[in-house]
């Protein structure tokens, strides 16, 4: 099983939104798909679900072309799609069965993620003196919730190929940590998953490989682990008791940031911050922190799309 996505190309008129996107998933796991906003993250997405026609391109997943209303994927859109005035259960119900899954079925599994994802209440209407309260629709829902209902609607049919987009967007931090279990449970039952995120921390968390798109077009892309190891340890953090101001004159590094914690300083290479720290040590500084590590995935971002005008 795998997912092939190649040379995809999307047009309006002269511009070029997507310019040949080509990845290839191998294995189950999780891949990144990143960019600012405009990039044509989400333009990728839709052209990979056949929702958006492609100029170039094509989409194999399990061996024969992508087509998403006969093949058992779920979808999780940045955008909201819950009809506002319907009851939850019956709307889940009916995504449910547009993936064909049989009713007493898709009903087992709402009960089981309602209970995951703590959204209960909003299902099952609690009894009353023999009154029965009225079932919740969508627009009584916050926004974290409804986002909740759309998870579980692209869960339901148990996909083997999840594409969530944004997921996390608007979460707060106790719901984020709900969201991040429901995906790693999704990767240990070998699901693929494609996430597109502005959280780089998460994506950190979950991918091994990445893509990174600024105006369309590729401009990083490989496993996570690899890039950064590319990059080397030139990320610098020192913390002295005093000020060490003259040090890093002498060595003609340029701080990064200041702050309680520590001083960020870039380096160029390893051995420089040995020398540095060397000198450091013999000046009678006490050293509070001295740390050497490889750029995180926000600061490769950032030197990547960091000059795009999007």
């Amino acid at each position: 099983m795998s997912l092939i996505v190649k040379n995809l190309v999307k047009k309006y008129g002269d511009k070029t939104v997507v310019d040949h996107l080509s990845f290839t998933m191998e294995k189950p796991g999780v891949y990144a798909l990143l960019g600012t906003n405009g990039a044509g993250k989400s333009t990728s997405i839709r052209m990979i679900l056949g929702m958006l026609a492609k100029d170039e391109g094509e989409v194999i997943w399990e061996d024969k072309p992508m087509d998403a209303l006969n093949m058992n994927i779920g979808y999780l859109a940045e955008e909201r799609g819950l009809y506002p005035k319907y009851s939850i259960m019956d709307q889940l119900v009916y995504f449910a069965e547009l993936k064909g899954v049989p009713v007493a079925t898709a009903k087992e599994r709402i009960a089981y993620w309602a209970e995951k994802l703590q959204v209960e209440e909003y299902l099952y209407p609690k009894k009353t003196k023999n009154k029965k309260e009225k079932e919740k629709t969508a627009d009584q829902l916050s926004k974290g919730n409804q986002q909740k209902i759309q998870l579980m609607a692209a869960l339901l049919s148990d996909p083997n190929l999840i594409i969530l987009d944004e997921p996390l967007s608007g979460l707060d931090p106790v719901n984020t940590d709900l969201f991040k279990g429901i995906i790693r449970e999704e990767i240990e039952k070998g699901k693929y998953l494609i996430m597109s995120s502005h959280q780089m921390a998460t994506i950190e968390e979950f991918c091994e490989d990445i893509t990174i798109l600024n105006r369309g077009k590729v401009v990083l892309q490989g496993n996570l682990n690899t890039i950064k190891k590319n990059y080397g340890r030139v990320n610098m953090i020192v913390k002295c008791d005093e000020d060490f101001t003259d040090i890093i004159e002498k060595h003609n590094l340029t701080v990064v940031n200041d702050s309680p914690d520590g001083t960020q300083i870039k380096v160029n290479e390893e051995a420089q911050a040995h020398k540095f720290l060397e000198d450091l040590l013999k000046s009678g500084k006490n050293v509070v922190r001295f740390e050497l590590r490889e750029p995180s995935l926000h600061e490769i971002f950032i030197e990547k799309v960091g000059d795009s005008n999007e």
